[in-house]
């Protein structure tokens, strides 16, 4: 049954259909598995105040959290790329909700740490498998695959300051632990999607097999292929760099400057992180119909106005601000794990544990780092400076057009 066959470099006919059942369910998952994994950071003002955490401290947390996922999704993706794995998914949500019920009764700043490391570990191992769930249903629409299912995280990460604010403000860190039930209901779920998964595979094993060893002597196509997935690395880099700093730290300057509750500054990163899933999910079909790179220019250089005036104008048009903001910068999120997976055909775990493993890493790295600036420089002058990193967004302009992508795929094989 050659239709089944799984990861088609050119879908055949029967395939081409979008199942969206799938693509509704996986992003379902996503959006519980991202939404315990917010409740990291949405403790951070909770952690502050009862264990007198530093910012320096909170960014280690953060680290902790999201510096594993980075190194395991790119490993997971590699080893998944070679066997697909459908029964990893629910496995990696086991060890998050074993990470969460830690949390929550965790009596020191080491249970913590330990605690978000198997947060850290159970999403490095359910990311790049959910993302080839996405690619698997996709059709012939990939832009709309990935974004329906990258929604599904970044609208579990936008519930952060929900969580902060029903659950946790009211509850304190104990209130984490019920996300065990959040947990066992994903495990539930991601059962049923690893069983499609599964008969994907036994469908037709011998055309699987065939097509993985052609299609893994393209991860080395061309020197131009490696330099422009540098790139879109370095651009990731810089939107998740952004993002960490407004995610972990806007809401102590908003209750500093404006004078704020923990609750009333929750509302601001409320605005962010919704408006950028609403950009995430509007960034793929768009994708689809203007093209990967000129959604990826787009998303970068006209968030700059309002990066760099957010710290600068009154709570009402910051509040404003940050939604323009998070909607345009996160048009880019799925568009860019789609155009890094046609950029190396085959490698589609490999590629999603790149560019959206390596982002959690960067966001890693950048949470201690903005921290420590914090720490140094003081909190106001740091989220001033966060304001030019979307600057970077002009090497957006070196990319390869989608035709010229298509071109290297044709001319490698």
């Amino acid at each position: 049954m050659s239709s089944q066959a799984v990861l088609p470099a050119k879908a055949p006919k029967t395939s081409e259909s979008t199942m969206f059942k799938i693509l509704f369910i996986i992003g379902l998952c996503h959006l519980l598995n991202d939404a315990i994994q917010a409740v990291v950071p949405a403790m951070f003002p909770i952690l502050e105040s009862s264990m007198g955490l530093s910012f320096t401290q909170l960014g280690i947390i953060a680290f902790s959290l999201n510096m594993v996922s980075s190194v395991m999704q790119p490993v997971v993706g590699y080893i998944t790329d070679k066997k697909p794995m459908p029964y990893a998914l629910p496995i990696g949500l086991t060890f998050t909700l074993i990470g969460i019920l830690g949390l929550g009764f965790a009596s020191s700043y080491g249970l913590i740490v330990l605690s978000v490391l198997f947060i850290g570990l159970g999403s490095a191992i359910f990311h790049p498998e959910g993302s080839r769930v996405a690619y698997m249903a996709a059709g012939n629409r990939r832009g709309l695959a990935q974004s329906i299912y990258q929604v599904g995280g970044n609208t579990g990460q936008a519930l952060a300051p929900v969580i902060t604010a029903l659950i946790l403000v009211p509850l304190g860190q104990i209130g984490a632990s019920w996300f065990t039930i959040v947990a066992a209901l994903a495990v539930i779920l991601l059962i049923y999607i690893a069983n499609w998964y599964n008969h994907r595979l036994i469908a037709s094993p011998k055309t699987r097999k065939k097509k993985s060893v052609s299609l893994a002597t393209k991860v080395t196509i061309s020197k131009e292929v490696k330099n422009t997935l540098g790139l879109i690395l370095l651009l990731i880099f810089a939107r998740t760099w952004y993002s960490s700093g407004i995610t972990n730290f806007y809401t102590f300057y908003a209750i500093k400057e404006y004078a704020l509750t923990i609750k009333q500054s929750q509302l601001f990163l409320f605005a962010f992180l919704v408006s950028g899933a609403v950009g995430t999910f509007f960034g793929g079909p768009l994708s689809d119909r203007f093209g990967k790179k000129t959604i990826i220019s787009f998303s970068m250089l006209a968030t700059i106005p309002f990066s760099i005036f957010i710290p600068h104008v009154p709570p009402t048009l910051a509040f404003i601000f940050l939604i323009l903001a998070g909607f345009i910068l996160m048009t880019s999120f799925s568009v860019t794990v789609v155009y890094a997976q046609e950029l190396v055909p085959g490698k589609i775990g490999t590629m999603s544990g790149l560019t959206v493993g390596l982002a959690f890493g960067m966001g890693a790295i950048g949470s201690v780092g903005l921290g420590y600036i914090a720490d140094w420089i003081g909190l106001p002058s740091m989220i001033r400076w966060l304001g030019v990193l979307p600057l970077l967004g002009l090497i957006a302009f070196l990319l390869p057009t989608d035709q010229k992508v298509r071109e290297w795929n044709q001319q490698s094989k």
